[in-house]
């Protein structure tokens, strides 16, 4: 697993707070990450930073660039507010979706696409994302860069650095950071962005920006707050570096039979997609031409309610967000922008309430099942765990927990 995924599954909700405060219930099912090395933290602020700049000298920075990055740091106790304060924002798939990919977003996005179509051409001809595929998230995590954050992005990483709860998380961040003002990028003054140190349009840790950062409109300098064409590029790159292959869908609406294995959905369990059509499973594209592709089938509100395959390229939005919510509507957003019609929102089943999850959790965790804590969240063990006792039961098994199982358990 990349250090990229590690960040930003520590940071999930972070990525999109200062627009739509995404720390969301469902999570994808992921490989657990590697442990994040020790740090030093705490203790006297300027002792602490007096060792940062130290290793920042060691890696490369300036001395001079280190005191320009320090002068006037401080801790903000905002943002060890906001970083304790993390909820679970519980939203169904049609709730989240339907509010974040909304006409007037889309509307915005087609513009900029077509206004910025250049440099959409070169994102694609030099790093093979797709226009879609960028604009979804630069809408999704800043509305087009309209709200990227208030938070000072200096004393967010001094204070997430030096705060004892993940500084091998930050640490680096603040290194990254002391590079992008050597180099003339940041100014540690003025530089606003999310409490959790991401900068920019499309909300990039600093680490990410010094890696795959790109001079979109050749000013001598990369700028991912104010340029939209080094954004654009930056994040192109970015997508890049996580594995998106050109020329490959991502996520594809599909329509069902009604008979289907069901046992054989969710995120984990890749067939060829040409044993999904075999199954009945529909493009509604009518695109069956990835059939050697891997594919997952995907049901967010269950077997009644709309439909996706995931394929590959999927796996990026995994990296940049482990929500399964969040994801699966920046995933969506994407095609939409891509030419796709809305989804089929069908007639999911009611789901559970907060008592009712809890309720649920308690008697899957009864029978066996690591469910993690009893918290009424839909995360990826849950469904796990529901799935299988769908199977069990007799019940189509598509991981979309009802009154009618809480009742059979």
């Amino acid at each position: 697993m990349s250090s990229t995924l590690v960040r930003r599954a520590a940071l999930a909700c972070a990525l999109a707070a200062c627009l739509s405060s995404t720390a969301l219930a469902q999570t994808a099912a992921q490989p657990t990450a590697p442990p994040i090395p020790a740090a030093p933290c705490g203790g006297d602020l300027a002792t602490f930073l007096e060792g940062v700049k130290a290793d920042a000298i060691k890696a490369g920075a300036t001395a001079a660039a280190a005191d320009q990055a320090f002068a006037g740091a401080e801790i903000d106790q905002k943002v060890l507010s906001r970083d304790r304060a993390q909820g679970v924002f519980r939203q169904t798939f049609l709730e989240f979706s339907q509010r974040t990919v909304s006409q007037g977003r889309l509307d915005i996005g087609r513009q900029k696409m077509k206004q910025l179509s250049d440099v959409f051409g070169r994102a694609q001809t030099e790093f093979g994302v797709a226009p879609g595929v960028i604009t979804a998230f630069w809408a999704m995590e800043t509305d087009f860069g309209a709200v990227q954050g208030d938070f000072n992005t200096r004393n967010a990483l001094v204070t997430l650095s030096h705060d004892c709860r993940r500084p091998g998380l930050f640490r680096p961040q603040l290194i990254a950071l002391i590079e992008m003002v050597q180099h003339g990028d940041l100014d540690p003054a003025t530089n606003t962005g999310a409490w959790a140190g991401e900068i920019g349009q499309v909300q990039m840790l600093p680490e990410d920006i010094i890696a795959h950062g790109v001079d979109g409109d050749n000013s001598g300098h990369i700028n991912v707050k104010t340029s939209g064409p080094d954004a654009i590029l930056t994040a192109a790159k970015f997508i890049q570096s996580m594995g998106f292959t050109p020329g490959q869908p991502w996520i594809q609406e599909v329509t069902l039979p009604e008979s289907l294995p069901f046992e054989k959905s969710g995120l984990g369990n890749e067939i060829p997609a040409s044993e999904w059509f075999s199954y009945g499973v529909t493009p509604r594209d009518g695109v069956t031409s990835f059939g050697n592709l891997p594919a997952a089938l995907v049901l967010p509100q269950g077997r009644k309610g709309p439909a996706f395959l995931t394929y590959p390229n999927f796996g990026i939005y995994l990296q940049w967000n482990q929500s399964f919510i969040y994801t699966t509507s920046a995933a969506y957003f994407a095609t939409r922008l891509s030419g796709a019609p809305p989804y089929l929102k069908g007639t999911p089943e009611p789901g559970l309430d907060d008592t009712g999850m809890k309720a649920l959790q308690t008697k899957l965790q009864a029978h066996g099942y690591d469910v993690g804590k009893i918290d009424g969240i839909l995360g990826s063990g849950t469904r796990v765990a529901v799935q299988k006792e769908q199977a069990r039961l007799g019940m189509p098994a598509d991981g979309w927990p009802t009154q009618a199982l809480l009742s059979a358990l």
